[in-house]
């Protein structure tokens, strides 16, 4: 579940980016709201299905309502589930 959760948080992560970064501006800068519509609901899948799997490995490894937490808040932030990935789910990290 560790990978699957971890290629979730990229994903995240990537969609995330683009609906800020690409999506939003194309919608009030250019005029274009189509984009922002197909971004915008990849990026809510993504984001639903994060915290499910994020509650369903923190109750399976254990971790604790701190370690769901960070997860969490990491999903809110720009950059954050890198972070994440980098810190606390690559398999060095969780070795530690």
């Amino acid at each position: 579940m560790l990978k699957i959760f971890r290629i979730t948080a990229i994903l995240e992560g990537i969609s995330y980016l683009m609906l800020f970064g690409l999506g939003m501006p194309l919608k009030y800068l250019a005029q274009m709201p189509e984009p922002n519509i197909f971004i915008g609901y990849a990026h809510g899948f993504l984001f639903i299905a994060y915290v499910v799997l994020a509650v369903l490995l923190t109750t399976e490894k254990k971790w604790g309502f701190k370690t769901f937490t960070i997860l969490f808040i990491a999903s809110l932030l720009p950059f954050g589930t890198f972070y994440i990935d980098k810190k606390y789910l690559k398999p060095t990290a969780v070795a530690q």
